[in-house]
């Protein structure tokens, strides 16, 4: 299995970005319509193309521009939208998952002083490693 790397994720989903958009994913295409909208410094046929190729990154300015013409979100464009989800997912569990008892729980050790909160979370730690050790007698 071939892993992407940021760069080539990054020209993937520019692609995809352009051709929903309505556009050919061509660096000719990409050279003129960003730089029809972009107020900086303008950016070179083989700028772009190296986007496109998933050799370089824009930088944060160029990535705006890119997200206001195709209509995407920067952070979307730049990191893909399944970041998002898992947060998004991490985010529900905490929020579903969690009554008013253990909110205060969390609260309270938070209040806890550095080296407090050390020692309570090696207790929790050794309790959770106790558990799951007992879990997996059982499961035998």
């Amino acid at each position: 299995m071939i892993m992407k790397n940021a760069k080539t994720e990054f020209a993937d989903r520019l692609r995809e970005a352009m051709e929903a958009a309505g556009y050919e994913a061509r660096p000719s295409v990409l050279e003129r319509e960003f730089n029809l909208r972009h107020w900086g410094k303008a950016i070179t046929l083989h700028g772009v193309r190296r986007w496109l190729r998933g050799e370089s990154l824009p930088a944060h300015d160029k990535l705006l521009t890119l997200a206001e013409w195709l209509k995407v979100p920067p952070q979307d464009l730049h990191f893909g939208v399944e970041i998002d989800k898992k947060i998004r997912q991490q985010r529900a569990r905490w929020d579903e998952g969690i009554g008013y008892q253990d909110r205060e729980v969390f609260e309270a050790y938070l209040n806890l002083p550095v080296a407090q909160r050390k020692v309570v979370r090696e207790v929790i730690v050794t309790f959770a490693l106790a558990y799951s050790a007992v879990a997996e007698g059982k499961k035998k």
